[in-house]
């Protein structure tokens, strides 16, 4: 797979940082979307502290102002226009840099309206040219010219830059780009192109590297995870042979360049990623997100089940429980298939626990095709369930399609579905008081700083009483009692 040489973009960096040099300049940036968007913004952060721009919260002080973008639903629009609005006083009065990147950026009619209503803003990038964003700052210092800077084409694999994460207990690492599938409600191959799968040497020398920095859990992420390599496996590149490598290069202020297309011996597929990476000492628990229920053949299951280091939590999307729906979704499997890959699942891996995606409303949605959907939510238990109205996102089929379902039906299914998950959740809670869990302790928690903040192996949130030094470890909990979102524990001794 071809990598962007990224040293020209080091040279960028380094221009910047002289600029800046002495000037005390801070930046904000504002994160809308999924746990890539945010992935993508820890990296934006690490290149912007590369050119000696300190982070702000306070949106009033920044020099330099990022919005990384989501278009999955319509109010990240509304959410993105509004905030502009909001700190166009800040560019008359000290002449705040903006930049907008991210997914929306890659769809032309928000492109166009930035250019005609908000002609303030400094640079526009799309998902495809994040690694230039020095080059783009530079410009922008240089000339004062707004730039635009998106590719409609698919981008490359991108290695070496710079990351600056903010949990130092947990930390998401990206093993591919894009998606095949192209479910007709959903705008993501077409804003971020194909599935290009990083290779297994960069992902697991990532992860070696984070083992050492301290951290204990990995979260893998991609759009279709479980497909991991399955599109360079179809365009014949060998992913199954053990190449010479050779070492990286180290370029300064965090920048590395690869000098290898090197891989792992044996890493030929997710399964084999996953029981790579659970070799790695250090790592104690290996999340990822999300997989795709048409892709999760027997190895993957298998994988999940032989891993110690593997949470037996899977994510599991399910969108809808009619097959009719799921048809018209461009889903690729039928509600009867979905529960055979639960059951499946459920009888190879002991103590599995499930969470799901469910759109409520999709075009053509009747009464029946819903009450297959609370049937499912039923017969799985599922230990989450994240609920979305169907909203129409332009240049996907959904928002061409006829019998789109009136909003006040939407919101009275949401509700009615809404009950149901919380009824379900509430009967699950009450399974856990009076056991021991192993608890992951993230950090203090955002409600009460005397209170420690952890997750189990199922991802329940557990606050608990506890010293600041339990931070990072994996300690026993007795379970005391349940709160709907979080259960409340104690340390055992």
């Amino acid at each position: 797979m071809e990598k962007i040489d990224i040293t020209k973009q080091v040279e960028w960096a380094q221009k910047v940082a002289k600029i800046n040099e002495g000037k005390n300049l801070k930046y904000a940036i504002y994160t809308m979307g999924c746990q890539l968007n945010e992935n993508d913004s820890e990296k934006l952060c690490g290149m912007m502290e590369t050119m000696n721009y300190c982070k702000t919260e306070k949106i009033e002080e920044a020099d330099l102002v990022v919005f990384n973008t989501c278009c999955v639903r319509e109010n990240a629009e509304d959410k993105l226009f509004g905030k502009l609005g909001e700190i166009k006083k800040f560019k008359e009065t000290k002449g705040t840099i903006i930049a907008i990147g991210g997914c929306m950026m890659q769809e032309k009619h928000i492109v166009e309206k930035l250019k005609q209503s908000y002609p303030f803003v400094d640079i526009i990038f799309g998902t495809h040219t994040l690694h230039k964003f020095a080059e783009d700052i530079y410009q922008i210092l240089i000339n004062r010219k707004r730039i635009e800077d998106i590719l409609d084409i698919d981008g490359e694999v991108i290695e070496g830059l710079p990351i600056k994460r903010e949990d130092s207990v947990k930390a998401s690492v990206t093993i591919m780009n894009g998606c095949n599938n192209f479910c007709t409600y959903c705008i993501v191959p077409y804003v971020r192109g194909r599935e290009r799968s990083r290779s297994p040497r960069d992902i697991l020398d990532e992860i070696q590297e984070l083992s050492k920095q301290g951290y204990k859990e990995i979260m893998l992420l991609g759009q279709n995870v479980n497909s991991y390599l399955r599109s360079e496996k179809e365009k014949g590149i060998p992913f199954e042979n053990n190449l010479l490598s050779k070492p990286s290069v180290s370029c300064q202020q965090g920048y590395t360049r690869s000098n290898s297309e090197s891989e792992y011996e044996g890493v030929n597929s997710f399964a084999t990623l996953l029981r790579a990476i659970n070799e790695i000492e250090g790592i104690e628990r290996i999340r990822f997100i999300s997989p795709h229920p048409k892709d999760f053949t027997d190895d993957v299951i298998e994988a999940i089940r032989d891993c110690d280091k593997v949470c037996k939590f899977v994510h599991l999307p399910l969108q809808s429980g009619s097959t009719q729906v799921l048809n018209k979704m461009n889903r690729k499997y039928t509600k009867e298939q979905y529960l055979q890959l639960v059951e499946k699942m459920k009888q190879t891996i002991p103590n599995l626990t499930l969470s799901t995606d469910i759109i409520v409303g999709f075009p053509g949605e009747t009464e029946e095709d819903f009450t297959d959907t609370l049937d499912v939510v039923k017969q799985v238990g599922f230990e989450q369930v994240y609920m979305f109205i169907y909203s129409k996102r332009v240049g996907t089929p959904g928002a061409q399609m006829p019998n789109q379902v009136p909003e006040a039906t939407k919101h009275e299914r949401f509700d009615r579905l809404k009950r149901l998950v919380e009824s379900k959740i509430a009967q699950q809670n009450q399974t856990y008081v009076g056991t021991t869990q192993k608890v992951l302790i993230e950090g203090k928690s955002k409600n009460n700083e005397n209170m420690l903040t952890g997750r189990t192996d199922s991802n329940k949130v557990v606050v608990l009483e506890g010293s600041e030094e339990l931070i990072g470890q994996v300690v026993p909990v007795t379970i005391v009692s349940e709160h709907m979102w979080y259960l409340k524990g104690r340390k055992e001794v």
